[in-house]
C-alpha cells in the first residue's frame, strides 16, 4: 500500500475546502434571511390568519368571513327562500354565503364596501352559472337607497348592527324577511322579552314594527379571521301592515322610560329637563292648533294624572311589553302631551 506523504495530505485538504466553497446547500442547512422563515409572517400576511384566499381582510371594516359551509347552509334553509326571490345580501365578503343563495334563488343582489372583495366575488362565479344571477352593487350600504328586494340575508360587519336593523325594518316596500347574523349580545338585545336582563329600548323600538326570533348561535371559530364575541343569528319579519305609530313620538316616549329602566315611570317623568321639554312640546301643540293653554296648567300634575288613571304610576319600563307602551303613548297625545 502506498505512503501518503504531507505534501498529498495538504493537496487533498485544499481540494476539498475549495469544493466545500460551491458545494449547493442542502434543505434545512440554513436559509436566506431576506426571504420569511416558515411559519412567521409577512407584509400583506397577519399573524392571525386573516389572509385567506384572495385580499387581506380589513377588521376595520368587520370583515370576519364565515367559513363553515354547514352555518352557511343553515342560515339560507332558516330564510325559506324561493326560487322567484331576489336576495339582498350585505357584506357578501369572498362568496361562501352567496354561492348558498344562487343555489336557491332567483336572483342576488350583493352589497359590498370593499372593492378587492367585490372583485374576488365577481372572479367566483365569472363564466359559471351563477354568473346571471349576481348583481354586485360596490359601496356603502348606510349611504344609499336599497334595491327591490323579497329576502335580506347579511353576515353584518357588526358596526353597522344597529342603523341596519332600523334602515331594513323602515325599508318599503315591506319585504318577507330578513336573516342576519350578529354579535351575540346585541341579537340578544333584539330578541330579549319584559324581565330579560338585556331588555330596553332597542328590543321594544325592533319589536314594534317586527316579528324577532333567535335562530342560532354561532361560535368564533366558524370565522376567518375569528372574531372577539360570539355571535348569533336571528330573524326580523316585518309586520305587514305596520302599526301606525309616529315613530319619532314613539321613541321620544322610550327613551324617557328607559332612561333608569328599573326606576318607576313617575319617578323617570317627574325629572326637571323631562318635565321642561314636555311643557314646552304641549304649549307648541296647543299654539299649532289653534287651542288655549289652561289657566294654571302645570305640566307636572297633567303626565302624573295619566300614568295614574293607567295604573302606570309605579310600573317599571323593563317589566312593560310593546303594547303597554302603545296604551302609554295613545294616552299621552289625548292629553295633547307629545314627545317631539
Amino acid at each position: 500500500m502506498p505512503k501518503v506523504t504531507t505534501q498529498q495530505l495538504r493537496k487533498r485538504t485544499q481540494a476539498s475546502a475549495a469544493n466545500a466553497a460551491v458545494k449547493p446547500q442542502t434543505i434545512g442547512a440554513s436559509y436566506d434571511k431576506t426571504q420569511p422563515r416558515r411559519g412567521t409572517t409577512t407584509k400583506g400576511d397577519s399573524a392571525d390568519g386573516s389572509r385567506h384566499f384572495g385580499p387581506m381582510f380589513n377588521k376595520s371594516l368587520g370583515q370576519h368571513i364565515l367559513i363553515n359551509p354547514l352555518v352557511s347552509q343553515g342560515i339560507v334553509d332558516k330564510a325559506g327562500l324561493k326560487q322567484t326571490d331576489t336576495v339582498l345580501e350585505v357584506g357578501p365578503g369572498t362568496g361562501n354565503l352567496t354561492i348558498k343563495i344562487l343555489e336557491q334563488a332567483k336572483k342576488v343582489v350583493a352589497c359590498e364596501a370593499d372593492a378587492r372583495l367585490a372583485a374576488e366575488l365577481t372572479k367566483r362565479v365569472q363564466g359559471g352559472p351563477f354568473q346571471h344571477k349576481l348583481e354586485i352593487l360596490h359601496g356603502d350600504v348606510m349611504k344609499r337607497d336599497l334595491p327591490f328586494f323579497d329576502v335580506c340575508i347579511s353576515n353584518t360587519p357588526y358596526q353597522i348592527s344597529s342603523p341596519l336593523t332600523f334602515k331594513l325594518i323602515f325599508h318599503r316596500p315591506i319585504f318577507r324577511c330578513a336573516v342576519l347574523m350578529f354579535q351575540r349580545e346585541f341579537a340578544l338585545r333584539l330578541v330579549a322579552r319584559p324581565g330579560d336582563s338585556l331588555y330596553g329600548r332597542l328590543s321594544v323600538n325592533s319589536q314594534l314594527y317586527a316579528k324577532v326570533t333567535h335562530i342560532m348561535k354561532v361560535g368564533k371559530n366558524n370565522f376567518k379571521p375569528p372574531p372577539n364575541v360570539e355571535s348569533s343569528v336571528i330573524k326580523i319579519e316585518p309586520l305587514n301592515p305596520p302599526p301606525p305609530v309616529d315613530f319619532e313620538e314613539w321613541d321620544g316616549l322610550v327613551r324617557i322610560a328607559f332612561s333608569r329602566k328599573h326606576k318607576t315611570l313617575a319617578a323617570n317623568f317627574k325629572t326637571t329637563a323631562t318635565l321642561q321639554m314636555l311643557d314646552q312640546n304641549y304649549r307648541t301643540f296647543c299654539t299649532a292648533n289653534d287651542m288655549m293653554v289652561e289657566d294654571g296648567f302645570q305640566i307636572k300634575a297633567a303626565v302624573l294624572d295619566v300614568l295614574t288613571q293607567l295604573g302606570y304610576g309605579e310600573a317599571r319600563a323593563s317589566k312593560m311589553d310593546v303594547h303597554d307602551f302603545l296604551k302609554l303613548l295613545a294616552a299621552f297625545n289625548d292629553a295633547r302631551i307629545h314627545f317631539c
